[in-house]
């Protein structure tokens, strides 16, 4: 039944947000109940200023539920400038290392929208050459971590993208206030938005939204066969492609394989209506307590290894495993296993950060 309660809010959203990021969004056919019972899910997921972009010229917007949608929307617009100001000083800190930094999803994927005040801004996502990766480290070690929430990645790899040169001489210098920043092309910066959705189990809706603003903001000259690369590293970009038309109305004439992208594994679309609908996505839920005070309070361990059970999307992407009908359980057993491993290793270090007056621990780096 929570399932089923969990499916059918996903749905609610789903409904609610398909053509929200367009300047024009479609035509909003929606009770007043139904926006109460998402409107807690859409402000905590990160989607509330596009959630008022869609009801400011309908009949609900004068409603209580859609001024708390405004209210998202007027912060994430004030929160845009100081962003901007953390960016500049990031690029100019590692620009005087040598290093060369490009800037993915956030205000890069923020470029994509009618008003940049429509998408919030967390972290700053940050990629260098690997070889410049620890100068990177240290350089960004001298920022005041209260002030600055650095998300620095080695390379591309995670993303799916392998050739740091081409990838580079792809990127494009935009303006941002009063500096110049990297970001990605217009074919790795979808590459990126799709793997990043699919990498984190497809729980927030405004990673699929990303998605589809950068699916309708192509141009004539894009390239295809690059972007999708290599067969088996196009599976999670194709599947994403594919929940961003199916679940949000995405306009996907220009993709090739178009019949393909209708016929997805019928456990995708649940698996991310779950998600979206459920009180407690798998994906924040496993870092709400440290793994090892799980371990401290041996009655806790159960719970804690529940919380840390990937999603069929979550482990078939991380174990690049094929998109199709067969189960999900030797993928969701293989990420398991790895990311055991990977605690393990790393438990030590763990157990020594400090721990905050509340019990928690003191989140000292950026996911």
């Amino acid at each position: 039944m929570k399932t089923t309660s969990a499916n059918a809010t996903g749905s609610l959203i789903a409904a609610f947000l398909r053509g929200a990021w367009r300047s024009s969004p479609p035509a909003l056919d929606f009770s007043i109940r139904d926006l109460e019972r998402i409107v807690p899910l859409l402000l905590r997921t990160g989607v509330g200023a596009l959630g008022w972009w869609r009801v400011r010229e309908s009949e609900l917007q004068d409603s209580v539920a859609a001024q708390e949608l405004r209210q998202a929307y007027r912060l994430y617009t004030l929160d845009s400038h100081l962003h901007r100001l953390k960016i500049e000083k990031v690029f100019a800190l590692l620009r005087s290392t040598g290093i060369e930094p490009i800037l993915i999803k956030g205000w890069a994927a923020a470029r994509y929208y009618p008003e940049r005040g429509l998408r919030p801004h967390g972290d700053i996502d940050i990629c260098v050459r690997s070889r410049q990766y620890e100068n990177a480290q240290r350089a960004i070690a001298s920022l005041d971590p209260r002030g600055f929430n650095v998300d620095l990645h080695s390379g591309f790899s995670k993303f799916g993208i392998k050739d740091e040169q081409e990838l580079f001489a792809r990127s494009l210098l935009v303006n941002l206030d009063q500096t110049q920043v990297r970001i990605l092309g217009a074919e790795d910066h979808l590459r990126v938005v799709c793997f990043h959705l699919m990498r984190e189990g497809a729980w927030r809706p405004l990673w699929l939204v990303d998605v589809s603003t950068a699916l309708e903001s192509q141009t004539q000259d894009f390239d295809w066969n690059y972007c999708l690369g290599e067969r088996r590293q196009a599976k999670p970009v194709v599947s994403a492609i594919g929940l961003a038309h199916l679940l949000l109305g995405t306009e996907i004439k220009h993709v090739p394989g178009i019949q393909g992208l209708n016929k997805q594994p019928r456990w995708l679309v649940p698996t991310v209506l779950n998600e979206w609908g459920s009180a407690s996505p798998s994906m924040p839920s496993r870092f709400a307590v440290p793994m090892w005070r799980h371990l401290r309070a041996h009655s806790e361990v159960l719970n804690g290894l529940r919380h840390r059970w990937p999603n069929a999307i979550e482990a078939t992407t991380t174990m690049n495993g094929p998109f199709n009908e067969f189960p999900r359980l030797p993928f969701q057993i293989g990420n398991s296993l790895f990311r055991l491993g990977a605690f393990l290793t790393n438990l030590p270090k763990a157990r020594s950060k400090p721990v905050s007056r509340s019990g928690k621990e003191v989140n000292t780096t950026s996911r």
